[in-house]
């Protein structure tokens, strides 16, 4: 089974067999947008506690961002990202769901 996983579909004439579009089903078309617009709602409330964070982790005492401060921004936009692309392929597979159904 793994073997047909990794080799391409092939005719009996030794071309290419056409692909197909993949679709997602719709629970897990769903699953994805939901994941990405959780993902937004959390890393926004995150960085803003993070931009008003008080206890010294976020800011120095000159105010300046530090070493924490740009890691976890960094990892809030990296999961922002991420879950734009997730919701993103979640989204087109509830538009396709749509239009065959």
């Amino acid at each position: 089974m793994p073997e047909r996983i990794l080799k391409p579909m092939v005719k009996s004439s030794g071309e290419a067999a056409p692909r197909t579009p993949a679709t997602l089903s719709r629970p897990v078309s769903w699953f994805l947008l939901a994941f990405g617009a959780w993902s937004w709602v959390i890393w926004i409330t995150f960085v803003k506690n993070l931009w008003k964070d008080g206890s010294g982790l976020a800011f120095d005492d000159a105010g300046s961002p530090t070493a924490y401060f740009w890691v976890h921004l960094l990892l809030a936009i990296t999961s922002f990202l991420l879950g734009t692309a997730v919701g993103a392929i979640g989204l087109r597979g509830v538009r396709a769901l749509r239009r065959t159904s």
